[in-house]
């Protein structure tokens, strides 16, 4: 039986040391990390290395449940998985253990508990977007292109040669309207 630690910090800036440390405490036998890795994501490489490593009798380790997992659905279909391959599931700072009914039991009250906090602060989230754009307030990114850049760049698009095809590639567009040319393409293809 071997114990395979997991840690997973959100940003490059982030440090991993408090994950790491109290793994290592924990006495894990090999440990994965995931750099960089947003918890909204689906890819996460190295937990998807330790998963396939682990072998029956194993316990997958991690410090917390938002490490590991994305949703309470996640969450669920995660345990589930482990608990098919004969593989247990240790959370340190919640204090589960799968190996036993107690710990399976905890894990399934502490998901939906984590489940719902997420839903709440998106439910906020949402809330104070919708209260910002009644105010004539939008969020988000300003466009890359102003309106007289994007002028030139459905002109110049537009533009035939005396052969009828395109006057003007993609790149002498951008170099025209100073962007790089994957923005006059998602101009382009968004207008």
């Amino acid at each position: 039986m071997a114990k395979i630690g997991y840690a997973r910090v959100s940003t490059r800036g982030q440090n991993d040391d408090s994950q790491i440390d109290e793994l290592n405490a924990y006495g894990v036998d090999k440990l994965f990390v995931d750099h960089g890795v947003s918890g909204k994501n689906a890819a996460r490489p190295e937990l998807d290395k330790a998963l396939a490593y682990m072998r029956d009798g194993d316990v997958l380790v991690i410090t917390r449940m938002s490490r590991a997992m994305r949703s309470l659905k996640h969450m669920i279909s995660l345990a589930d998985e482990l608990q098919k391959r004969g593989i247990g599931l240790v959370v340190l700072k919640q204090q589960i253990d799968t190996t036993c009914p107690q710990g399976r039991l905890v894990f399934h009250i502490l998901a939906a508990i984590d489940q719902f906090q997420r839903e709440l602060i998106v439910e906020g989230t949402n809330e104070g977007l919708a209260a910002a754009r009644a105010r004539g307030r939008n969020g988000g990114r300003k466009p890359k292109l102003s309106a007289t850049q994007q002028a030139t760049v459905r002109k110049m698009y537009d533009a035939k040669g005396a052969d009828g095809k395109r006057a003007h590639t993609v790149q002498e567009i951008a170099d025209v309207v100073g962007v790089h040319r994957t923005t006059v393409y998602d101009y382009l293809r968004a207008s």
